[in-house]
Parts: structure tokens; sequence; C-alpha cells
């Protein structure tokens, strides 16, 4: 009974089919856009962590809310990036399930910081001197 089953070991993204052209343009584009986003989260933290009256509990938020959001995006851009180079490359069962999870989870990580940034201006500003 047991000689009948399947087990999947890798997945296939086949991606596109783009006029190699337009591939290397995205690949471009992409790779802006994630290095600006490394860029600009490093400086908010590099800038929070220097200046010591950005030491209260908003750019407490704001600082973590940048480390989520770059390893959100060092997550996802990479594998697109080489899928953008490569197209039809395989990824396996192992490593799409890991990155299926951790999308999911700086994902939740994130409406939860925003979650907290939001209540506390909501108490700075309904409820001050508490």
């Amino acid at each position: 009974m047991g000689e009948n089953q399947t087990m999947v070991t890798e997945f296939l993204l086949p991606g596109f089919l783009l006029v190699p052209r337009i591939q290397m343009l995205l690949f471009g584009l992409f790779s802006l856009f994630y290095v600006f986003t490394l860029l600009g989260n490093g400086a908010i933290l590099g800038l929070i962590s220097l200046d010591s009256r950005l030491h209260t509990p908003m750019y407490f938020f704001l600082s973590h809310l940048a480390v989520v959001n770059i390893n959100y995006a060092c997550n996802t851009v990479p594998q697109m990036l080489v899928n953008l180079l490569h197209p039809a490359k395989p990824i396996s069962f192992a490593g799409c399930m890991m990155q299926t999870f951790l999308c999911l989870s700086f994902g939740h990580s994130e409406c939860l910081l925003l979650v907290a940034m939001s209540y506390d201006r909501y108490v700075a500003i309904c409820h001050p001197l508490r």
C-alpha cells in the first residue's frame, strides 16, 4: 500500500517569459530598489542609535520596524533576483517552506509593530501625562 506515494523534493519557479533585455532591466530596477531599502533602513538604524534624543518609545518601535523591513527584503528579493537572471531555477521544498514561513512571520511582526506604534501615539495624544 505504501508503494504508490509521491514525495515533493523541489519546486520549479518558471517565472514570466520575458525578452532577456526586459529581464535585465527588471533585474537592475529591483536591485536598485533592494539597495535603497537596505540603505534607507540602515540609515534609520544608524541615526537612532547615534542620537540620544531619539531613544524614545516611538523610535524604539521604528528601529525594530526597520530591522523587520531589512529582514523581509533579505528574505524575498535575492531569490527573485536569481530567478530573473536564471529562469526556471528549482527551489527545494524545505527552502520554499522556510521562505514562506519567514515571509509570513516578518509580515505578522510588522503588523504587530504598527499596532504597538499606533497605540503608543494614541496614549500620548489622548491620555497625556500617564
